[in-house]
């Protein structure tokens, strides 16, 4: 369906973007949000953001990738404009909701790529339909069971980076602090995270924050950390069989949350290659949308040679 009215989140009014379409479909009994333009007969790429944002993270890299390709963004279950199901958000259960919505779309082959959280539902997307990517690139995300730590440092230069790891976890608490303070806690990522704090305006932040608190964003925000063993779990067990053989493309940053992307992934991967997008900090499709527009169209294209 393409009628805003039947958003699943109805007090969350939905930004629109010259170009493209919004709308909602069933991904294997859950509605997800979808935004979609460019090119409907060009190779289609499926772009997945993270927390604390929407598929509007990906509104300055989308213009850049139309006139190639059919760009189809979507919210995650619980983000944005899509449904918040009840139930598992560990990222093999979130991933076979999106490859589900890209079926839906009639869309049977696709590049993929995914940014933070985003990032970590394109990895075990790609562990288990990998017969129908052709390349997947994910942007500065440590994965679960796979290059994600799994201890918090302690040291002040590293820890604002992922304290908020545990913090997520702490049963009943986050949701206690966070109601109603969402606006200055997503404030507080977008704006430190980021190396220029003022990448993101006062509109982006009541929208990033708006999403959060509605209809139970900030349970289903919290549920892919509290969840985030069981990602571990399921990769491990998924590459413990065999190795990505699919082509990937690591994407970080000059001040980004993981420095080598490229090389962290390359022991789980057959066919790994990195790009770093100079002056951006974790934030990369805001802060350098041209970049990060270039990096996917050189990969994509790359298979074309």
């Amino acid at each position: 369906m393409t009628d805003p009215a039947t958003s699943p989140v109805r007090d969350l009014p939905p930004y629109d973007l010259a170009g493209f379409a919004h709308r909602w479909v069933d991904a294997d009994g859950v509605r997800l949000h979808v935004v979609e333009g460019g090119q409907p007969a060009g190779p289609a790429v499926v772009l997945l953001a993270g927390f604390p944002q929407t598929w509007w993270a990906w509104r300055k890299v989308m213009p850049g990738l139309a006139d190639r390709f059919r760009v189809i963004a979507i919210d995650l279950p619980g983000q944005g404009h899509s449904e918040r199901p009840a139930g598992s958000y560990d990222t093999h259960t979130v991933a076979a909701h999106v490859h589900a919505a890209v079926e839906a779309l009639g869309t049977p082959v696709y590049w993929l790529v995914g940014h933070d959280i985003g990032a970590w539902v394109a990895f075990s997307l790609a562990v288990n339909h990998e017969d129908q990517l052709r390349g997947v690139a994910l942007l500065d995300a440590g994965i679960p069971g796979i290059t994600l730590p799994e201890a918090i440092p302690t040291d002040p230069d590293l820890a604002w980076k992922t304290w908020h790891f545990a913090f997520h976890l702490v049963p009943e608490l986050p949701e206690t602090l966070l109601a109603g303070r969402e606006r200055e806690y997503v404030s507080w990522f977008l704006k430190v995270k980021a190396l220029d704090p003022g990448t993101f305006d006062d509109a982006e932040l009541d929208h990033y924050a708006a999403a959060v608190a509605a209809d139970g964003g900030l349970r289903a925000s919290l549920a892919y950390y509290r969840d985030a063993a069981e990602s571990a779990r399921k990769n491990r067990q998924a590459l413990d069989r065999r190795r990505l053989t699919v082509p990937v493309l690591g994407i970080s940053s000059s001040h980004g949350s993981v420095p080598g992307m490229a090389a962290s992934l390359r022991a789980w991967t057959e066919s790994t290659t990195g790009v770093v997008v100079p002056d951006a900090g974790h934030f990369i499709p805001d802060e350098q949308p041209e970049a990060v527009a270039a990096a996917l169209t050189d990969f994509i294209s790359a298979d074309d040679r």
